[in-house]
This record gives C-alpha cells, sequence and structure tokens, in this order.
C-alpha cells in the first residue's frame, strides 16, 4: 500500500534535474562574463549574460514551485529554496555587472577585474560539479566538502584582487580621473558580489552535508 501511494508522489530526482540545469546557466554565465571583461565589442557577452539569466529565472521559478507541490522533497524544503536562491542570486549579480558596463559604456577592463572573471569562472564551475554529488549526499559527502573547501578559498582569493585593483586603481587614477577611479571601483565591487554569492552556495551545499549525514 506504502509503494503504491509512493508512486502518486512528485519525483524527487526532478529537483536535482532542475539545480544542474541551473547550475548549467551560471558556467555559461561565467564565460560570457569573462569574454565581456576581455573588452573591446562586449555587446554579445552582455546580451548572452541577460539571456542567461532570464533562463536562470524560469529555472528557480519551477524549484520554488515544485517545493510548493512536493510531498516529499530530497531534503529539507529551507535548504532546497536557499540553494536555488544563492545560486540565482550569482547570475543576478552578473547581470548587475552588464548594467553597470552598459551604463558607464565600459569597452577596456584591468588585468585584476580579468583576473576576478576567471575566478568566477572557476567557482561556477565548481558549483557544477558539486551539485549532482547531492543525489547522494551521504556517500559523496567527502568530495562535496572538498569542492565547497575549494570555494570558500577561492572566494579568499578574488578577495585579495578586489582590493589589490582598487588599490592600484586609486594610486594610477584617483586624484587625476575621479570618475573614472568611482567607475572602476563599481565594477570591482560588483565582480566581488558575483564571487560572494557563489561562496553562499558553498555554504548552503555544505549545510546539506552536514545535516544529511
Amino acid at each position: 500500500m506504502m509503494a503504491w501511494f509512493r508512486r502518486l508522489l512528485p519525483r524527487e530526482d526532478r529537483f536535482f534535474d532542475l539545480f544542474e540545469q541551473h547550475a548549467e546557466k551560471l558556467v555559461l554565465g561565467s564565460q560570457a562574463l569573462e569574454r565581456l571583461l576581455e573588452g573591446g565589442d562586449v555587446a554579445p557577452a552582455c546580451d548572452e549574460i541577460i539571456a542567461l539569466e532570464e533562463q536562470a529565472d524560469e529555472v528557480t521559478r519551477q524549484v520554488l514551485l515544485a517545493v510548493r507541490r512536493s510531498f516529499v522533497t530530497p531534503f529539507d524544503r529551507g535548504d532546497i529554496q536557499d540553494l536555488i536562491q544563492s545560486m540565482d542570486d550569482a547570475i543576478d549579480n552578473m547581470r548587475k555587472m552588464v548594467k553597470t558596463v552598459i551604463l558607464f559604456e565600459q569597452r577596456s577592463f584591468e588585468p585584476l577585474m580579468q583576473q576576478m572573471g576567471t575566478v568566477i569562472a572557476e567557482a561556477a564551475t565548481l558549483t557544477a560539479q558539486a551539485i549532482p554529488l547531492l543525489v547522494r549526499v551521504s556517500s559523496n559527502a567527502p568530495a562535496l566538502i572538498k569542492l565547497t573547501e575549494h570555494m570558500i578559498h577561492i572566494e579568499e582569493k578574488a578577495d585579495d584582487l578586489h582590493d589589490r585593483g582598487l588599490k592600484e586603481l586609486f594610486t594610477r587614477v584617483g586624484r587625476s580621473d575621479p570618475m573614472a577611479y568611482v567607475i572602476g571601483s563599481e565594477i570591482y565591487g560588483q565582480l566581488e558580489k558575483v564571487v560572494d554569492r557563489f561562496e553562499d552556495v558553498a555554504n548552503e551545499i555544505s549545510g546539506i552535508v552536514i545535516e544529511n549525514v
């Protein structure tokens, strides 16, 4: 009787499929961000990030809808919501970076900004590697912890790049071209926020591991 009843419940693995879809958007978005930071014609990369952010929003909507409709979820409903929201915040901040670039008509970027873009792409790749492992949290716990620790280390590296970048920018144009400094610091700030959101993703995954092992 119970087996028959469980077959009527929504499929739990749909959450994992949706998480993986969103992680793919994060990877593609981070790669587009890297291309954007190469400078020159930034329009194609900007358009791609905007489109990916809209697609990621739809995936997030489906996850939240599935949480409301599901009798049984693979782990705590609040953890599911927090994880997908942290992932979505990461690509939302990529789009905010695009808005900054468009607003200030930026076509060239500092080398340390480009390095932050590389760090963001690495964080997105690690996220995409971690998400499928959540299907079997207990058996994959060691690998998940290793990946999340790497993501935290990446955030620390990004903080260093951010601070060095601001210092170099101020030394070069802080007094001679205050507007250039304001724009540059805004871009650095947006990049740092993207990395911070990936740190949030790492923390959410770590919390899921702790609660389910």
